[in-house]
């Protein structure tokens, strides 16, 4: 049975009760409004954006910005496609809607492996953290004890894993309030030991507001889309929302105010306090400003915060890994087994081995920390971008379709669409042309034809071995377009 036959009559209600998909809705509101700040906030802007105000200077505010703004394109089409059917198949089931059995295959496993690898990377990355305060702990090891805690509240029940992201998102959120409140307070009152120097007016006065030119804020653009990937999470919770219709549409509208607040407003603050100069990648942009203003325990802090970051970004891997590989087999796509759902409406065999190659990944990671394992984690911005890509060709397209009568009209319309969906579309492109002229970001477009071929030969043996599987994935949207019209 589909996704599209289980969720054919989901009418989005039906607070604390099973979806149509087999799940059970036990996301409430301020669960999935966290998750989706959580989303938008994690080591790509605690860690990574030192690396890029360093290749750009005071104009990587205006870079996030602009990103912010496609993001937010980006989130009102899988609005739109969210309300016409809310499920947590997502944007790979829109896809094999939309696009194709092939690229709701080829989306549904790219997600699933970009969330594998964030997941290896996020959990080694935390357990580097905890070195900070005792260096007698091995890396192996913490990354062992996180893995298999994460992977325990999993398999409790998703309300726990909402708890917990709930937590770990307000812990990102006040570290990010209370570094602007801070920084403003050094600003305008002068105290501590950057208050003689701090002004906004080290936003243009030190080399000028594009020091490095037009060209290094655009080389910083696929660091800043980084930052922003799994802001889309929040449309893999919908088959497990209480309400998805009320509560989504919420999420999203707060993407605006979301970047606008921890992104464009936190990085004003630290460059106003700091220059730019003295930031250096592989530095937290947060723990430098900390040691200009003189709170000799601000890195402590900060690392606690990057830890939790570190750790949501894999809680929120295992949590989207078990629901795609569930999808993928719902639609013939993938093993049988992963169907399988326990008694609390858990996919625990997908789940499961997630993190088996999480831990194999770990391993890797600790006995081979070579170039063979950078390019595997350089796969993560290209895969992820390839989710954004899909979410706004599928809308594109359900928007002609509803426009034709041939399906019905979503509750939440994308604003300015398409006309919005084409311009976010040429401007991921254009990134992805970007990255190719980076040295570093290159690894990603190599290691993409490699999983591309890989996809391919797979979706054939599919092909060979159950086309009646696959023949049976467009038969239900076809009828539901039947439905709609009679």
């Amino acid at each position: 049975m589909t996704s599209v036959q289980v969720d054919k009559q989901h009418d989005g209600n039906g607070a604390g009760t099973e979806s149509e998909e087999g799940y059970q809705r036990g996301l409430g509101n301020r669960q999935i409004q966290m998750i989706a700040i959580g989303g938008a906030i994690g080591t790509g802007l605690f860690l990574g954006a030192g690396k890029a105000i360093s290749m750009a200077g005071p104009s990587i505010v205006l870079a996030y910005a602009i990103v912010g703004l496609v993001i937010f394109f980006i989130m009102r089409a899988l609005g739109e496609l969210l309300m016409y059917r809310p499920v947590s198949g997502s944007f790979s089931e829109y896809g094999r809607e939309f696009l194709g059995p092939f690229i709701g295959f080829v989306t549904g496993w790219t997600y699933w492996l970009f969330w594998v690898v964030t997941g290896i990377t996020e959990v080694t990355a935390a357990a580097t953290y905890v070195q900070y305060w005792n260096k007698d702990i091995p890396q192996w090891a913490s990354a062992l004890v996180f893995t298999c805690a994460l992977f325990g509240i999993n398999l409790i029940s998703v309300k726990i894993f909402g708890e917990l992201e709930f937590w770990f998102s307000m812990v990102k959120v006040t570290a990010i309030i209370g570094m602007i409140l801070i920084g403003l307070g050094v600003i305008t009152l002068g105290f501590s030991d950057a208050g003689d120097t701090a002004s906004f007016t080290l936003l243009w006065s030190d080399g000028g507001f594009f020091p490095k030119g037009i060209g290094g804020t655009l080389m910083t653009l696929q660091i800043v889309m980084f930052a922003f990937l799994a802001v889309e999470l929040v449309g893999v919770t919908a088959g497990e929302a209480t309400d998805p219709k009320k509560v989504l549409p919420k999420a999203i509208n707060t993407v605006p105010w979301r970047i606008g607040l921890f992104y464009i407003g936190a990085l004003i603050i630290i460059l106003s306090v700091v220059s730019w100069t003295a930031f250096k990648p592989g530095v937290s942009p947060f723990v430098a400003a900390f040691q200009q203003i003189g709170l000799p325990a601000g890195a402590g802090i900060v690392n606690f915060v990057v830890l939790t970051a570190a750790l949501s970004s894999a809680n929120s891997g295992m949590y989207s890994t078990g629901r795609m590989l569930r999808d993928l087999a719902l639609n013939g796509q993938g093993p049988k087994f992963f169907t399988k759902l326990s008694k609390n409406g858990l996919p625990t065999w997908g789940t499961g081995v997630s993190v088996g190659m999480m831990l194999f990944g770990v391993y890797i990671n600790y006995q081979w920390p070579g170039e063979a394992f950078n390019y595997v984690v350089s796969f993560a911005t290209i895969s992820g971008m390839w989710a954004w890509i899909v979410i706004l060709a599928s809308q594109l397209r359900y928007r002609a379709k509803a426009n034709r009568g041939e399906l019905p009209q979503s509750e939440f319309k994308a604003p300015g669409s398409p006309f919005t969906s084409v311009f976010a579309l040429a401007f991921i492109g254009m990134v992805i042309v970007m990255m190719g002229a980076d040295k570093d970001a290159r690894i990603s477009l190599y290691a993409a034809p490699v999983w591309a071929l890989i996809l391919g030969v797979g979706y054939l043996c599919i092909q060979r071995r159950d086309a009646a599987s696959l023949a049976a994935v467009a038969a239900p949207q076809e009828a539901a377009a039947k439905d709609t019209k009679g």
